[in-house]
């Protein structure tokens, strides 16, 4: 059974960045002194953004075991990896071109693919070669997954409604959500989400605070709220704005 999630309550957006990159931090560390290697899947969004910017700073970019990191992503668009609606770009610019990481240890989702489920089928592979370890159904255990959480309550490309909702089998799929200005997408799937050894939610502004108090304080089903991790930890990380209606 998963454990009920950690809520981390920061002042303001900075302080939200500066706790979510140490917390980055620890897990990295403890994952290469555990096992030699760090896997982490980075978030699109402007909140996640924010925490790679001070990620890429003084005193984490310098502590960072960034020769033993592979990093991967949670979900794409399928535009190509310069478009400016792309989350590999938004992550190359704040991070990955600002730190001495491996080119080789880092892993887009092709958003420029013709043909999306191979895309996913693809990125399936590149994750089960890199992600020894298992969990249940053999889904690839991740060290860390960061994830945003839209007002609708989507995460990833897991968005309300969506078939990839309930997948069970396939880690990476290709989704369409018919709300979104580009619907065309690649995402991880709860399954593998789940697997991870921790995930760390990070939501700021005011705009959230009705789905993180459906999710946290009212439990309501939607897919923010079926991030459960079955044998790892759960952390949401929250700025003032987005905690404003739970409870103290």
């Amino acid at each position: 059974m998963s454990a009920a999630p950690r809520i981390v309550r920061a002042a303001d957006t900075a302080a939200l960045a500066d706790a979510a990159a140490a917390a980055i931090l620890e897990a990295a560390q403890t994952a290469v002194r555990e096992h030699g290697r760090f896997t982490i899947a980075l978030a699109g969004g402007a909140t996640p953004a924010s925490t790679y910017t001070r990620l890429a700073q003084s005193p984490f970019v310098d502590a960072m075991p960034w020769d033993r990191t592979w990093v991967f992503f949670g979900d794409e668009r399928m535009v190509p990896p310069h478009h400016p609606e792309s989350n590999f770009r938004m992550a190359d610019e704040r991070l990955l071109s600002k730190v001495p990481l491996d080119a080789d240890h880092v892993f887009r989702m092709r958003g420029e693919a013709e043909d999306s489920d191979a895309a996913a089928s693809d990125y399936t592979k590149q994750l089960l070669d890199t992600c020894p370890e298992r969990r249940g159904g053999g889904m690839p255990r991740l060290d860390l997954v960061l994830l945003g959480v839209g007002v609708d309550g989507h995460t990833a490309s897991l968005f309300p409604g969506s078939p990839a909702v309930r997948e069970t089998f396939r880690p990476v799929v290709a989704v369409h959500a018919a709300a979104a200005a580009i619907p065309e997408r690649l995402t991880l799937t709860f399954p593998v989400i789940n697997a991870a050894a921790r995930v760390f939610v990070l939501v700021a502004g005011p705009e959230k605070a009705k789905v993180v108090k459906a999710v946290l304080a009212d439990r309501a089903l939607t897919p923010a709220g079926m991030v459960r991790p079955t044998d790892g930890e759960l952390r949401w990380y929250l700025d003032a704005a987005a905690a404003a209606l739970l409870p103290r």
